[in-house]
This record gives structure tokens, sequence and C-alpha cells, in this order.
């Protein structure tokens, strides 16, 4: 974890672009701080999109089809579900420069969301970069049970689709790995992802 820039305030997205596909993405300290470093973690999560599991309890949502899913219908509000501030977590690392910088990669084609709506209210979601055949998965919410969890079976049924390579999940969490993501070290990472740049995968439309 480095910090080799500091903006302060914008984040060109010809850098952020050329930073995902080195490997390194940004964060903050928290959303009140103005500054972003930039992660190449020793290790990185991934979920392989041909070991993706569904657990049970998740099947029985997705049969009864409680949620509205839509893809980049309102990608601000899914990026800001993914900044609020929750019980289980008090801070977020989502700030204003981050937040400015992942808009602008949504208006250029390069930066989607998953979206469940229930009778007109989104009530979960998740957001991430495309890039070649990657998705580098970014954040995601809930704010009913099972909302998330429904969004990354639909994004992981999309990548598939339409031609992904990798998924990228930054970190794995015990979360996480409930839907099948592991850890790979930087070197055996960095191949995948030279291998997942090359062509081109279509997210959205």
């Amino acid at each position: 974890m480095t910090r080799p820039y500091a903006p302060g305030y914008r984040i060109p997205t010809d850098l952020l672009l050329k930073a995902y596909a080195s490997g390194v993405f940004p964060m903050a300290e928290s959303a009140s701080d103005p500054e972003v470093f930039w992660v190449r973690p020793e290790t990185r999560g991934i979920i392989p999109l041909d070991g993706f599991h569904t657990p049970k309890s998740l099947k029985k949502t997705i049969r009864k089809h409680p949620f509205d899913i839509r893809f980049d219908f309102d990608f601000e509000a899914t990026i800001d579900g993914c900044a609020e501030k929750r019980e289980e977590r008090r801070s977020t690392w989502i700030n204003a420069p981050i937040r400015e910088a992942y808009v602008q990669l949504h208006r250029i084609g390069h930066c989607h969301s998953v979206e469940a709506w229930r009778e007109e209210r989104l009530v979960g979601g998740l957001y991430g970069v495309s890039l070649g055949r990657v998705f580098f998965g970014e954040s995601m919410f809930a704010r009913e049970t099972d909302a998330s969890k429904t969004c990354l079976y639909y994004l992981v049924e999309r990548l598939k689709a339409r031609g992904f390579a990798l998924l990228d999940t930054q970190f794995t969490t015990e979360h996480l790995k409930r839907f099948g993501a592991v850890d790979v070290p930087r070197s055996k990472y960095e191949k995948m992802l030279v291998d997942a740049l090359k062509g081109e995968a279509v997210f959205y439309p």
C-alpha cells in the first residue's frame, strides 16, 4: 500500500484506467479525507467465473424474483448507496475525488452498476470498472436482505454471457468466500490481468 499520488481533489480518468491496467487501484482513508492512496496488494481477491458458488438461501431468493434487477439505471445513486454509513461500517473509503472519478468513468463507458429495485426504490447494488475482459468490483450495499447478493449473482451471469474472463474483487472477505472468492499471489494475478485485458467485452447495453 503506497501513496505515490495524492491529487487531493481530482483523479484523471486516463490515469485511473492505466492504474487498473497495471493492477493498481485507489482508496481513501475516509470520506472526509480529500486525498487518495494507490493500492497494489501482495495477494489479490478474485471470483473465478466458472467457480462462482450460489448459496442455497440465495437460490431460494432468486427463484422468488423479489427485485427488479437493472444495469446502469442510476449509477450515481448506486455509488452513493455504497458510500453511505451503516451500523457495521461507520466510515467509507469513497471520498469526493473517488466518487467524481468513477462517475466520469461511467459516463465514458468504463464503470457500471448492477442495481436491485423494489417498488421503484433502490434497495441494493454494486458497481465496478470494466476494462478489456476484466470487471473490477469496487463496492456493494444492501438496504434489504439479499439485495446485494442478488446483484452479485446477476453480475456474474452477465460477465459470463458477455465474454468476460476475470472478476477482480481486490480483497477477499469471509462474505465473498461464500461465493467462491479466492486469493491469488500478485505475480499470478498480474499474468491473469494481462491475458484478460486482451480483447474487449461489452458490459452494457
